[in-house]
C-alpha cells in the first residue's frame, strides 16, 4: 500500500512552489554576490583578512541554510515555508533595508549616491535591489492558494 508520505514525494510542485523555492536560490545568488564584492572592496581598503572571516562565516552559514530550506520547500515540506518566512522573510529583508533607511533618514541623499557611484556601487545596489524583489516574491508565492493547498496536502 502507498502512503501519503510516499506520493508526496513523486509529486511535482505547483508552480508557484517551484518558482518560490527558485526565487530563494536566487536571493542566495545576489546574497553571495554582495558578499564577494564586500569582501573584495574591504580588502582593496586594506582591511585583513581576518577580521572579515567572522561575517563571512555568518553568511555562508545562512545561505547554505536557505537553500536547504528551499529544498525541502519545494518538496512539500510546510514548516521549511514558515522558517523561510519568519526568518528570511521578515529577519533577513529588515537585515537588507535597514541599512539603507537609516542612511537616508540621517541625512543621506540619493542623487548623490549616484552621482558619486563607482561600476562596484551599481553592482552592489543592482544586486542588492534585485536580493529584495527575489525574497519578496518568493514570501509572496509561498502563500498562495495553490501553494497552501499543496503544503496542506503533504502530511
Amino acid at each position: 500500500m502507498t502512503t501519503v508520505t510516499e506520493i508526496r514525494r513523486t509529486e511535482q510542485p505547483p508552480p508557484v512552489v517551484h518558482t518560490a523555492a527558485m526565487l530563494w536560490l536566487a536571493a542566495v545568488a545576489f546574497g553571495a554576490f554582495e558578499t564577494v564584492l564586500m569582501i573584495t572592496s574591504t580588502l582593496y581598503e586594506g582591511e585583513a583578512l581576518a577580521g572579515l572571516l567572522p561575517g563571512a562565516g555568518f553568511r555562508l552559514a545562512v545561505f547554505a541554510g536557505a537553500v536547504f530550506l528551499a529544498l525541502r520547500l519545494k518538496g512539500g515540506a510546510d514548516w521549511a515555508r514558515w522558517v523561510l518566512a519568519g526568518t528570511l522573510g521578515v529577519f533577513g529583508t529588515l537585515s537588507l533595508v535597514v541599512g539603507p533607511a537609516q542612511w537616508l533618514l540621517a541625512g543621506g541623499s540619493i542623487a548623490e549616491a549616484v552621482a558619486g557611484a563607482d561600476a562596484v556601487g551599481w553592482a552592489f545596489a543592482a544586486s542588492r535591489i534585485m536580493h529584495v524583489v527575489t525574497v519578496l516574491g518568493a514570501v509572496a508565492l509561498m502563500f498562495q492558494p495553490r501553494a497552501n493547498a499543496y503544503f496542506r496536502s503533504a502530511v
